[in-house]
């Protein structure tokens, strides 16, 4: 079966502004083959810093956004019916392994552990994908390497990786940046001047500090970004800021109006 290399190709350079050895490391990683994890907060950073390593490594990116209803066999593939009959259709995890392309499974704790297993071969010496329906042993790529994300935040017993999967990756950790580097990075992808950028940051940083304290999760880059958007549109900060950094986080009212007011000080 012919597959498509081009459509799991970076065509154009992913913006992203290093933080601290993170390249240099993930590059190690690769020339090793060493699987990666990384681990950080919801929107700082995770997934682009994938692309931008696909891109600079010249690899196609195969990436699977996992939940709790993802079975094995979406993962690495299944039999279909159609007019002639049946007919083996692969997974993105195969079609990763076969043609060498780095595999993202983003929030993988969000998957069944049962399904998480069938990534084992791939980890280790082996890099084999055992596809049992079908009776094949696909050999991985020399140039496949798997790659997972997860927020340690939202561990529990019930969404967790069994050390068994963890033991088999090297980790980076991931946190939002510097507060001079958050502005840059939403200067640029917002399109929004420095000084809106700053205050930006600063309002995040106020929220963040409230993690533990009546919100679950502070605010993050993504959002930040959003927000800058808005206000590149003609939106007016205070509204913008309410409708990405503010509603999206916490439906407390008393938790609303403390941000409303962080919003306030700076706008």
């Amino acid at each position: 079966m012919q597959i498509d290399h081009a459509q799991y190709e970076i065509k154009t350079q992913p913006y992203y502004h290093e933080v601290s050895n993170e390249v240099a490391l993930f590059k190690a990683a690769y020339e090793a083959r060493m699987p990666v994890m990384l681990k950080g907060p919801t929107g700082c950073g995770k997934s682009r810093f994938v692309e931008y390593m696909a891109w600079t490594l010249k690899r196609p990116l195969v990436t699977v956004a996992c939940n709790e209803d993802m079975t094995a066999s979406d993962l690495v593939g299944r039999f279909l019916l159609d007019a002639n009959g049946t007919r083996w259709q692969d997974g993105p995890l195969t079609i990763a392994a076969r043609i060498g392309a780095i595999c993202y499974l983003d929030e993988v704790v969000e998957a069944r552990q049962d399904t998480t297993v069938v990534i084992h071969p791939l980890t280790d010496h082996r890099r084999v994908l055992p596809l049992e329906k079908k009776g094949e042993l696909v050999t991985a790529h020399p140039d496949f390497l798997l790659v997972i994300s997860y927020n340690p935040g939202y561990q529990s017993l019930m969404k967790d990786l069994k050390q068994s999967t963890k033991q088999r990756f090297g980790a980076l950790d991931f946190t939002y940046p510097e507060a001079r580097v958050e502005a840059a990075v939403v200067a640029h992808e917002a399109g929004v001047e420095p000084a809106v950028a700053d205050k930006l940051v600063q309002i995040a940083q106020r929220a963040r500090n409230l993690k533990g304290h009546g919100l679950d999760e502070g605010i993050s880059t993504r959002l930040l970004v959003y927000a800058g958007h808005l206000i590149a549109k003609g939106i007016d900060p205070k509204t913008a800021c309410a409708m990405t950094l503010v509603r999206p986080i916490t439906d407390d009212p008393d938790m609303r109006d403390t941000l409303d007011a962080a919003v306030a000080t700076y706008f």
